[in-house]
């Protein structure tokens, strides 16, 4: 078998390495039952750098000058599963809560944990049904991972995905390949000026980010141990106005992790620093 084709076993020291690498990196926590997964996707990292094994990759990623190969081990580490209008509840209460501020201007949504974009377009999409297309509305879509903003940016995507949106807004707002293009469509010109992408670590968020009037935090919070989880939430909410609303996933609870939350209904809540005096520091 040759070296290139070579696979390199992770041993259960070594995947504590990478563990600790990442809790570093991201301030993401991977159980044990992730070393199969770790294994897997850097074995061509491995073969690319001509590497004998993890361990020499792992000091390879400690040289200062591998910042670029840094950032390939954490886009490999950080690829989450993501679709359009993923739990739809959530755009059905971004509905509601549109249709009872019709008149709100440069409204600012942010996408914290936007992936490959599924999220911030399915979000476009409803923005621009509820509002229109000509309305002042902007949508900051972010994420720790370059490889997957890389994708959305481009906004094209398998039309096996488009299942999930609903056929008008397939209709309005996305352009059907055809020719070499046949069974992709990408999201038309018309949502994708609504919407930025840039790199953000949610424990240093982007100064630049503006004030939002809505977050989606949604299914990120799972990858974090207890007390991050709450560093995360107490540092999106400096980005949240007075009286927006934050939304994290439906599996997720943040019940009592900010005395300002106040929930809305599972898995949305309003932030009310008025209402108790608190002030974000």
């Amino acid at each position: 078998m040759s070296g290139n084709s070579q696979l390199h076993s992770l041993s259960k020291a070594e995947f504590g390495q990478f563990r600790d690498w990442l809790y570093q990196q991201a301030g993401i926590h991977l159980a044990d039952v992730k070393c199969s997964m770790v294994s897997g996707r850097l074995q061509k990292r491995l073969h690319a750098l001509q590497l004998p094994g993890f361990a020499a990759y792992l000091d390879y990623l400690k040289v200062p000058a591998h910042q670029q190969e840094r950032q390939t081990a954490l886009n490999l580490l950080t690829t989450n599963e993501t679709y359009f209008f993923r739990e739809e509840k959530h755009f059905q209460f971004l509905q509601k809560l549109l249709a009872a501020q019709p008149q709100q201007q440069n409204l600012q949504v942010w996408s914290a944990a936007a992936s490959s974009g599924q999220e911030a377009y399915s979000i476009a999409m409803t923005l621009a049904q509820q509002l229109g297309l000509n309305s002042r509305w902007q949508i900051s879509a972010t994420d720790i991972n370059t490889t997957v903003l890389e994708k959305a940016q481009r906004a094209i995507y398998s039309m096996d995905e488009a299942t999930k949106i609903p056929e008008a807004m397939l209709k309005a707002y996305c352009d059907k390949g055809i020719g070499k293009d046949e069974g992709w469509f990408r999201i038309g010109q018309n949502i994708r000026q609504h919407v930025s992408f840039s790199v953000t670590n949610l424990f240093k968020p982007d100064k630049q980010l503006p004030v939002f009037d809505v977050i989606f935090l949604r299914n990120v919070l799972i990858y974090f141990e207890s007390e991050d989880k709450k560093l995360i939430v107490n540092n999106v909410l400096k980005q949240l106005k007075p009286g927006g609303c934050l939304l994290v996933g439906h599996s997720e609870s943040i019940h009592g992790y900010h005395p300002a939350l106040v929930q809305l209904q599972p898995s949305c809540y309003r932030y009310s620093p008025e209402s108790t005096g608190y002030v974000t520091i």
